[in-house]
């Protein structure tokens, strides 16, 4: 598969992060180390949750895999929940952006949209594993407010779908599906994904392209598959 993004981290944004910054007085700001505090937290939350899973994984394996103190972590996050629900929203974010910056679909080629954006986000969870299982399968068992969050999530997917095939309907006069047909074919495709990643792993996610673009176009329109 091709790619018209470049490999990044969905948690860990900056590109050269220090792993550990030294102690004692040094030229980087509070806000600075701060911020690699956090995203080392971030980072740490989602390995060991892919590892150990939601339940088993504890606040001082955090604390260990981030290197940072048992103080710094309360100084960022209330709890363990507050940490996950960060880190899945930083992913989220990311994810989203970079589907939403992916290529859309032209006159000459309507279906370039869905294999670009389906790509990206095939590609981003296989290139960040640890996110892929934190986003897609512990993500159930981490809470209320974490499957609320999960919920959100999906309805905003629809709504890029549903705004993708609106561009497209405009130019065809193909109709545009209710809101539910857009949300089942969401639903459709995170079942494909998260069984893909259960069964063999987030490297292979990206051999789902054909797949999730076929559910797609069955679901979405009524042009035939070519």
């Amino acid at each position: 598969m091709s790619r018209w993004y470049s490999n990044v981290s969905l948690i860990d944004e900056d590109p050269e992060p220090p792993d550990v910054l030294p102690r004692g007085r040094h030229a980087a700001s509070r806000e600075v180390v701060a911020e690699s505090q956090r995203r080392r937290m971030l980072v740490a939350l989602a390995e060991v949750v892919a590892e150990k899973g939601y339940g088993a994984t504890s606040v001082a394996d955090v604390i260990e895999g981030a290197r940072v103190s048992r103080r710094t972590f309360y100084e960022h996050f209330a709890n363990k929940e507050e940490c996950f629900l960060a880190a899945y929203d930083a992913g989220v974010q990311s994810l989203l952006h970079a589907i939403a910056a992916s290529p859309g679909p032209t006159a000459d080629d309507p279906e370039r949209a869905r294999r670009a954006a389906a790509g990206t986000y095939l590609g981003l969870l296989a290139d960040n594993p640890a996110f892929a299982r934190a986003f897609l399968v512990e993500v159930l068992a981490a809470g209320p407010r974490a499957l609320q969050r999960r919920a959100a999530v999906r309805e905003r997917f629809a709504g890029f779908l549903a705004e993708r095939h609106l561009a497209t309907a405009l130019r065809t006069g193909e109709p545009q599906p209710p809101a539910h047909v857009f949300r089942a074919a969401v639903g459709a495709i995170d079942e494909l994904v998260t069984d893909r990643l259960l069964t063999q792993g987030a490297a292979s996610l990206p051999g789902l392209l054909d797949a999730v673009v076929d559910v797609e176009r069955r679901l979405l329109s009524r042009a035939p598959a070519p």
